[in-house]
């Protein structure tokens, strides 16, 4: 009995024409598919490594804003009226230099130490300026009591300004006791104008 091959589902018998011709046909075939799987299975290996979508960076801005400088003004403090003697407030007012005292006493009035204490914020910013503080009397008592009392008037004003900050060497204190008074008069009116201590700016 001839031997008889089965491919592919064909009884094929060996050494017939025919049939050699159909194993050919069938060899062909076979190579066709195995090569069609082969590219499909190239194609879809090489999309299995394409990478995700790349994000989209933003326009990089070729003209950037320019920024105004800020102009810095400093605040300049004027200490001083016109004559450059003349303390003055930060309005440009004068500023009280004469400090009055009761009879007989060198206490100072508390009305007066805010106006003292913007005194000595005046010597602190202008170190190179000093004062002479001078104290008075009025008319009653000894020449020499009253030097000595203008003298404890003059100190009590300069003990502020030294209290605030102001060093000892812009201050100089002086007493003129009855000598120089304010109003000539003689009565209650004028002695109480005459007791005082008077801040000069040198």
């Amino acid at each position: 009995m001839p031997t008889v091959i089965l491919i592919n589902g064909l009884r094929i018998m060996p050494n017939n024409p025919i049939h050699e011709e159909q194993i050919m046909q069938t060899q062909s075939r076979l190579s066709s598919t195995a090569l069609s799987v082969l590219a499909a299975l190239l194609i879809a290996g090489c999309s299995s490594t394409a990478t995700g979508p790349v994000d989209q960076q933003e326009p990089v801005d070729q003209n950037p804003a320019v920024v105004a400088p800020v102009e810095v003004i400093e605040e300049i403090v004027t200490d001083f009226s016109a004559d450059n003697s003349t303390p003055v407030d930060g309005s440009g007012q004068p500023i009280s230099r004469t400090f009055y005292f009761q009879y007989d006493k060198a206490i100072l009035n508390p009305s007066d130490l805010a106006t003292l204490e913007v005194h000595a914020q005046i010597l602190l910013r202008n170190p190179g300026r000093s004062v002479v503080v001078q104290g008075h009397c009025d008319e009653r008592g000894t020449r020499e009591y009253n030097l000595a009392l203008g003298e404890r008037r003059a100190l009590a004003v300069s003990s502020f300004l030294r209290s605030a900050g102001v060093g000892s060497r812009q201050i100089e204190v002086v007493s003129y006791g009855e000598e120089r008074p304010q109003n000539p008069a003689h009565d209650s009116r004028a002695w109480a104008q005459n007791r005082r201590a008077v801040v000069e700016y040198r």
